[in-house]
């Protein structure tokens, strides 16, 4: 079959004949895209999409953005090598260069890199058998709420259950502690009140003798919940655990697979709150839209004897051509300033709505924002004031896809529409971004209360 003038229709209905039943994002975004630039897609039938899904994230500069195509050609011309497992070459050592320049002095002076296989994942179970290396336990501290891929070690530390069921009896070292989510708080307390409480019961947690928790290889957290609903933790709490985690010898991995390299509004989000991690978790944006994780770690923890811990694809030298264009870019046109100002620019759309019974918590930090819905009427036990309305938020994903914006929903429930632009989004873009999703959350909310919109 020519699949060049094909419908989206013709697209889809193969795809669902040959792909597997787990496919999620054909579900909900009926589209096969021809062609992306920018921060915008166009489908088969000509369509043209606003993509604040952007790769969940990957793509920091956009679609086909010329500095990172040209890197990639400037490779492929001269006949550079594409694949050399963790053999060195001279575009390895410019992305490490990079890399090292993107990251704070006081953690990049005594860091060491590990290439993983490609996917988020993989840097994620690297990391977690770095710190069970180095420290020589091997229970792990997850959150509540946390996602950091779908790989069996990385399940575990999920605070969604429903997905690690078939491997849960794999998961009895992972202890889910209580994050600081201000709207749905666990203890019930809400405000900043919320994480004073949650870092108390951490701390009193690892100094019960009584707590069934042993000694812990490491602690892992993201310092804003990606698919867990765009849920940015308070400044003050991160440095609590990293005060609990120093005093305890307990290694602090932080997750910025999602967040990093600017989309927060700092280079790499954990730097909000001012904090020396000792493990950090990288990919998506850092591969400039190509596959490549990596691990970056404090050099006392590199205890691991040779060939511990490898993967075919840690050498895909396309991706650090690509990712060194794009770190190089994101540092020298202030890609983090620019998205703190348009993420304050989109949010004030986000908080025009947010009057509505339907719209529970507006939340983020730069361009990693969140509207979560809510029903207000039936009796709620769960932690927060309201239940999460699943179905609102899908048919508000489904109102600003017609209307040409791609989002992406998360959180709990699914109940959280989720935006993540590329950097490089302008404020006209954001203006359309804002209004369309205005428009939508509108019409649902209109529909929903049988309310007659003239047109």
């Amino acid at each position: 079959m020519s699949y060049h003038d094909a419908s989206n229709g013709t697209i889809l209905s193969q795809q669902a004949n040959r792909e597997s039943n787990a496919r999620t994002y054909p579900r909900h975004l009926p589209l096969a895209i021809r062609e992306a630039q920018g921060v915008t897609v166009t489908d088969m039938d000509g369509n043209e999409y606003y993509d604040c899904l952007a790769g969940a994230g990957t793509l920091a500069l956009g679609h086909n953005h010329p500095r990172v195509v040209e890197a990639m050609e400037r490779t492929l011309d001269a006949d550079r090598p594409v694949h050399t497992l963790d053999i060195s070459t001279p575009a390895k050592e410019r992305f490490v260069d990079s890399l090292f320049e993107s990251l704070p002095d006081d953690f990049s002076d005594s860091a060491k890199v590990q290439f993983c296989s490609p996917a988020g994942t993989d840097a994620v179970e690297a990391a977690l058998k770095l710190v069970k290396t180095a420290t020589g336990n091997r229970s792990i501290l997850g959150f509540q709420g946390a996602y950091h891929g779908m790989t069996s070690g990385a399940l575990a530390l999920m605070g969604d259950t429903d997905a690690k069921d078939p491997i849960s009896g794999l998961m009895n070292d992972v202890h889910h502690l209580p994050y600081p989510y201000e709207y749905r708080c666990p203890f019930g307390v809400g405000g900043e009140e919320s994480h004073r409480v949650a870092s108390a019961y951490v701390e009193n947690l690892l100094d019960d003798p009584e707590s069934g928790v042993t000694d812990p290889a490491g602690m892992i957290l993201e310092p804003v919940q990606g698919e867990g609903g765009a849920v940015p933790a308070p400044s003050e709490w991160l440095r609590e655990m990293r005060r609990v985690t120093r005093e305890r010898d307990i290694p602090l991995i932080l997750d910025e697979i999602q967040a990093g390299l600017g989309r927060t509004g700092e280079t790499y989000a954990f730097e909000h709150a001012g904090i020396t991690p000792d493990v950090v978790t990288l990919s998506k944006a850092i591969g400039g839209g190509l596959p490549l994780a990596v691990v970056v770690y404090d050099e006392e923890l590199d205890v691991w004897e040779p060939g511990a811990h490898a993967g075919t694809f840690r050498g895909n030298q396309l991706a650090m051509a690509a990712g060194e264009a794009t770190i190089d870019y994101v540092l020298e046109h202030g890609l983090a300033d620019h998205a703190a100002e348009m993420g304050e620019r989109l949010r004030s759309y986000l908080e025009s709505v947010a009057h509505l019974d339907a719209v529970g918590d507006v939340r983020g930090r730069g361009l990693m924002l969140g509207v979560e819905f809510v029903d207000p009427e039936p009796e709620w036990r769960g932690p927060g004031p309201h239940a999460p309305n699943t179905d609102f938020a899908e048919a508000v994903q489904a109102a600003c896809f017609d209307r040409g914006l791609i989002l992406e929903l998360g959180g709990r429930g699914s109940a959280t529409a989720r935006f993540l632009p590329p950097l490089i989004v302008s404020k006209d873009d954001v203006d359309d971004i804002g209004r369309i999703f205005v428009e939508a959350v509108e019409a649902i909310a209109n529909a929903a209360s049988g309310t007659v919109v003239a047109a």
